[in-house]
């Protein structure tokens, strides 16, 4: 029985038609790139998640990328974020000549640890970049209470509480295999700030207002109207299928509790983005499953700060020694909303079978 991480086809058979008709919408329109259905987007998203402004961009990396070019960092500045996390999130600080100040994680949750953050505020400090990682629920609060603004590296957690204020902005990545995913990329900025709103909307058309006079050096970071389309048509599915994922969280939770297994807890608000479980002997353990058809991913296996291209900032291992040790242990298993009852119970008993 093969049981894939995400099933992308399974989606586009339950709702063909739904998909079919917004992406002739499109063809029929002649109307490609931006226009009438990233508004429509944007207004939606914007009052599903509580913003009052939201602006559909190229990509959830370009939504970071921008947002922060947006608020003024540059290079000179200093710019904290986690050191679990995709590279996207450290890659734009980097691209606008920042500096990334890495921060270590909570051994529970594996976000970022207030407290590690708070000793590495310094003059240079312009900004925090905090991620909901997998999908889990982060109060951006006393991150906030450091004095320093606070942007969310939402690409993980649409749907999730807490990525509202007091975070200045808060982006969000439509990569095929989120929770709500388009047909290629697509990303998104939400923000209480009509200012910074107004900015992002100019810099995503080469700083251009109006057209082919730039008052701005911005970037092509605008988001194309085919994948607003399919995008509006799936929105109304996403609060049914985070509740599937949550249910298949907690048959994960519950099935595994005999093994020696440690998922990461559950929270209220969750959207699992993925099933996260810290594994013994966690690489044989994936050779296990890929051995019966079953798909898993390690989401990450090497921090941050450890990565060959920073090395020039002389981190060393076991700098930041709880997001190294959760490298070494963390995978994940599929918990999409198109897995079976018989695939869940393949993957159960795939694990108490290679445990003993």
């Amino acid at each position: 029985m093969h049981v894939p991480l995400i099933d992308l086809g399974a989606q586009y058979r339950g709702m063909k038609a739904e998909i079919d008709e917004a992406i002739a919408r499109v063809l029929a329109s002649g109307r490609y790139v931006l226009g009438d259905e990233v508004t429509a987007l944007e207004r939606e998203l914007a009052a599903d998640l509580g913003r009052a402004h939201a602006v559909g961009v190229s990509s959830g990396s370009d939504a970071l990328l921008v947002t922060l070019w947006a608020l003024g960092i540059g290079p000179g500045d200093e710019v904290i974020t986690t050191t679990m996390s995709f590279f996207a999130t450290v890659g734009a600080i980097v691209r606008l000549g920042a500096t990334p100040i890495f921060a270590d994680v909570e051994q529970g949750t594996l976000q970022l640890d207030t407290a590690d953050v708070q000793r590495r505020v310094t003059t240079k400090t312009r900004a925090i970049v905090a991620v909901p990682l997998f999908g889990r629920p982060l109060d951006p609060g006393p991150l906030a209470a450091l004095g320093v603004p606070v942007v969310i590296d939402g690409a993980q957690a649409i749907g999730c509480p807490g990525l509202g204020a007091p975070a200045v902005a808060t982006t969000l990545s439509f990569f095929p295999t989120k929770n709500l995913g388009a047909v290629g990329d697509g990303g998104m900025t939400l923000t209480d700030d009509a200012e910074l709103a107004d900015r992002i909307r100019t810099m995503r058309q080469h700083g251009s207002r109006p057209k082919y006079v730039h008052h701005l050096v911005g970037g092509n970071f605008r988001l194309d109207a085919l994948q607003a389309a399919i995008l509006r048509a799936k929105r109304p599915h996403l609060p049914a299928w985070i509740a599937t994922r949550r249910s298949n969280a907690a048959a994960y939770h519950e099935r595994l509790r005999r093994t020696p297994l440690v998922p990461l807890s559950d929270e209220p608000g969750h959207v699992y983005h993925h099933f996260i479980v810290r594994a013994p002997r966690r690489d044989a353990l994936r050779a296990h499953l890929t051995a019966q058809q079953i798909e898993s991913e390690v989401y990450y296996p090497l921090p941050l700060h450890l990565q060959p291209c920073f090395a020039a900032l002389g981190h060393v291992a076991g700098s930041r020694p709880v997001a190294e040790r959760a490298a070494e242990e963390v995978l994940a298993l599929p918990v999409h909303p198109d897995l079976s009852a018989d695939q869940l119970a393949h993957v159960v008993s795939s694990i108490i079978a290679f445990y003993g």
